[in-house]
């Protein structure tokens, strides 16, 4: 399977996301860390996950309910999507740079 079209703005999705990868981060948070509107970044998580580089989930209505927003949905990496956005963003900065890749995976992600 192929995995999707690494964009800048995929990139800059997968850097957000790499910044903690086993913390799950809510759309409007990676639109306000990217500076991408939602409509950008809805169809980018979309193709992440169809090619299983993360999942979703809801949060729990007790979670939002009481603070009088509406429910967010969670964006994590699933499987080996770490791995796999940790390479994206060094092929991305060595393809930039004309160097050779630096980013390396922390131990335990």
């Amino acid at each position: 399977m192929a995995g999707p079209r690494m964009t800048p703005q995929t990139i800059a999705v997968l850097r957000v996301l790499l910044e903690n990868p086993a913390t799950p981060r809510y759309g409007l948070d990676i639109a306000r860390q990217t500076g991408l509107k939602t409509g950008t970044l809805h169809p980018i998580l979309n193709r992440l996950q169809q090619a299983g580089l993360i999942e979703s989930f809801w949060e729990d209505p007790a979670d939002h309910e009481d603070k009088g927003r509406p429910r967010r949905r969670y964006y994590r990496f699933a499987g080996h999507g770490a791995t796999l956005a940790y390479q994206a963003v060094a092929r991305a900065d060595a393809t930039a740079t004309g160097s050779l890749p630096t980013l390396r995976p922390q131990p335990g992600h």
